[in-house]
């Protein structure tokens, strides 16, 4: 049986790093969609507030089985 991929684009973001925000990036996927298979990073940026980070943000695809 063959199956179909889809990928959409979302935005995760932290106030801790870059691998929090990966994390509740996928976890977040994972709460509103089915059979994710892959997330691919497509971006990433800090968000600057008197001269320190406060916002890590990640563009992410994610690629996920259609049913």
């Amino acid at each position: 049986m063959s199956s179909i991929a889809k990928i959409i684009e979302l935005s995760a973001d932290s106030e801790k790093g870059f691998d929090d925000a990966l994390h509740t990036g996928i976890i977040r996927a994972n709460e509103t969609l089915r059979n994710v298979r892959s997330v691919w990073v497509k971006d990433h940026e800090v968000l600057v507030e008197q001269g320190r980070p406060k916002v890590f943000r990640l563009h992410l695809k994610v690629t996920f089985l259609v049913e």
